[in-house]
This record gives C-alpha cells, structure tokens and sequence, in this order.
C-alpha cells in the first residue's frame, strides 16, 4: 500500500513537472506539449465536463488534486474551455447560417471585426473559394439579413458574400478525442 501511494506521488510529482515545462513552451510561442495523462483527462472531460475531479483522477491514475492542477493549467493554456453548449433553436435562436466571405486585402483585420460581432459564433480562415468561413447564429431571417446586409458587408476589405442557411441541424458534436 505504501508503495503505491509513493509510486502515485512520484507520478504525479513528475506529471506536474511536464506540465510546468510545456506551459513554459507555449509561453514561449509554441504549442504546448500534452503528455499521456493530460490527454487522457481532455477525453474524460469531452466525455462530460462536469466529470468530478476525483473520477477523473481515479481514471487517469492521479489524485483529485493533481487533476485539479493539471485541468487549471490546460485551461490557463488556452488549450480547452469548459463550456455549456446548447441547441439554439431551444434558446431563441431560430436562424443559423454559414457565411463564405471574400477579401481583398489584409484577411486578418476582416476575420478580426467578424470575431468581434456576437452573431458570429466561428470565424476561421481557410483556402479555397473563400478567404473565411463565418457562422452565425440569429434570432431570426430579418436579424440574419441585418447582420449580413449592414454589418458583415460594411466591414472594409469585405469583397463579397455567400450565405448556407441551415435548414436542419443534424449532428454537433465536439467528441472528437485528442487522436
């Protein structure tokens, strides 16, 4: 028994060590470097992010607390969030759409005040027929045609538009593991 508790502190000891080393890494511009462990707690927090710490630990073989330290670290990262991720149909939201956006000049600035407009959930930029791909979520078709027509189109740099409105949402998941 004893040396289990000493083999599960070393462990947790040494966990905590990497985890200190890589925060240093991504402080310094890189990403950070997710051990076994870390990897292993991401899942079981996909799997349910009000997973208690002690299960988790029981899981993944290190204390609550450990757990507890190494889930305020990945979060301090920015490695993941902890977040309530609801339908928005049943929240009053009852138009979605993506947003092909085309444009000229500095991409960046354009994905920056899209990303500033509440409307737009997910901006990312990406090759292809668009320079970014936008969604939005709206209350309803004249919010969304507000939001399109006055806002995204008035942005400088904003060439033109192509909009996919959601008819049915049929899958959402962020299940994706840490592959």
């Amino acid at each position: 028994m004893h040396s289990e508790r000493v083999a599960s502190r070393s462990a947790e000891q040494k966990g905590s060590r990497e985890l200190r080393e890589s925060s240093r890494e991504s402080r310094n511009g890189s990403s950070p470097q997710l051990d076994a462990v870390s990897l292993a707690i991401i899942e079981q927090l996909q799997e349910d992010g009000r997973r208690p710490y002690a299960a988790i630990g029981k899981a993944v073989g290190l204390s609550e607390a450990a757990v507890r330290q190494r889930v305020q670290k990945l979060l301090d990262q920015g490695v993941m969030q902890i977040v309530a991720v609801t339908d928005p149909l049943t929240v009053g939201f009852r138009r979605q759409a993506m947003v092909g956006v085309n444009v000229e000049g500095d991409v960046e600035s354009v994905a920056d005040a899209l990303s500033a407009m509440s409307e737009c959930e997910y901006v990312v930029m990406t090759a292809g027929s668009f320079d970014l791909m936008v969604e939005i979520v709206c209350e309803d078709d004249d919010h969304l045609l507000e939001v399109i027509n006055t806002r995204i189109r008035a942005v400088p740099g904003v060439r033109s538009t192509e909009s996919f409105v959601y008819l049915k949402l049929k899958k959402q998941t962020y299940m994706w593991g840490t592959r």
